[in-house]
């Protein structure tokens, strides 16, 4: 439910309306905007009705939420939530990007990816540590030594590092290493694990399920809302459909429905959607253009060698190439690519 108060309500105001819901077992979202200030309600709304909020002088207006999802919802918190990490914004008109391996495969690689990503543009540091593959016989990752490595390439090229997290036992030791904390495709409705990760003080990174509706990738990020982390940003990487000429089918319509429906960030990998090395460029940018908050792209020197998803990586240069592209075809966005 959704508080709506005059404006002018002062601050005691405010906090008298705040005290009076929570003595009553519910919990609250304050959102100051320009002309009014909203309260947004979680609990049962039968009971919320049976209160008499609206004779509180100071309320103007009591509204229930009609989508399932609260804290995620715009109708919650009408302003877009930006994320900002080591200087790359994500929302709120800005264009982050991240970049790099599959997979850290070694040092060598770690760096020379970071090295050349950083002097095209990139913000983000992006590789796996921890591998989910599809067969327990394919490379799953270096797991520690991995995220020393990662974090090692980041600093020294001043980028942000964005890696995945798969069970709840590896939360703290992947925190301590990355900035944005990811969760996969396969783990977007794992709920012991984004209750775990809504818990940490760093921003999450929720990517869509294979099979997953944008209604359901709200209501995963609500367990994270609801742990108190607000830093969430979400990830269309395309869905398993009919087509075949295409790893997945990416859903560009995602980006401005969310948009609609959530003050979320949302980027776009296409990469995972695509899975050919050939389509990223024009995808990345066809992302731009339907207002994605920015992208996450695979970069490989070698991707014929690659440990993981070759297929999908694009080499330094093209990825040179499509930062330049960015900035051509949306001048506006230049001031926000690093």
């Amino acid at each position: 439910m959704i508080i709506v108060l005059k404006p002018g309500a002062s601050d005691s105001d405010i906090d008298h309306v705040l005290d009076r819901i929570k003595s009553l077992g519910f919990e609250t979202m304050l959102s100051r905007g320009v002309q009014r200030t909203i309260i947004g309600v979680i609990g049962e709304e039968e009971r919320l009705r049976e209160i008499a909020l609206e004779a509180i002088p100071y309320v103007e207006q009591v509204m229930p939420v009609l989508k399932p999802y609260k804290r995620a919802s715009r109708e919650f918190h009408e302003a877009d939530t930006v994320v900002e990490v080591k200087g790359t914004a994500f929302g709120g008109g800005a264009f982050g990007v991240i970049a790099g391996p599959c997979a850290v495969e070694s040092e060598a690689l770690a760096f020379a990816v970071a090295e050349k990503v950083k002097a095209a543009g990139a913000g983000i540091l992006r590789g796996g540590a921890y591998k989910p593959r599809t067969s327990p016989y394919s490379f799953q990752g270096l797991k520690e030594d991995g995220l020393k490595i990662l974090r090692a390439a980041a600093d020294k090229f001043g980028l942000g590092v964005c890696t995945e997290v798969m069970d709840t036992r590896d939360v703290t030791l992947v925190a301590r290493y990355a900035d944005i904390v990811q969760i996969g495709a396969r783990n977007m409705q794992n709920y012991n694990l984004l209750s775990e990760v809504g818990l940490l003080e760093k921003p999450v990174l929720l990517k869509r399920g294979l099979s997953a509706t944008i209604k359901e990738l709200l209501m995963s990020a609500e367990y994270v809302l609801r742990q108190g982390n607000a830093r969430v940003i979400l990830c269309e990487r395309g869905v398993r459909t009919f087509e075949d000429s295409t790893r997945n089918t990416l859903d560009l319509a995602a980006v401005p429905i969310v948009h609609k429906n959530s003050h979320l960030p949302i980027i776009v990998d296409p990469s995972h959607a695509t899975g050919r090395w050939d389509l990223v460029e024009p995808m990345a940018i066809a992302a731009m253009a339907a207002g994605a908050d920015g992208i996450m792209v695979e970069v490989h020197p070698n991707p014929e060698m690659a440990l993981s998803d070759g297929a999908q990586s694009i080499k330094p240069e093209r990825f040179e190439s499509l930062m330049a592209r960015f900035r051509q075809l949306a001048p506006g966005f230049s001031k926000t690519l690093k």
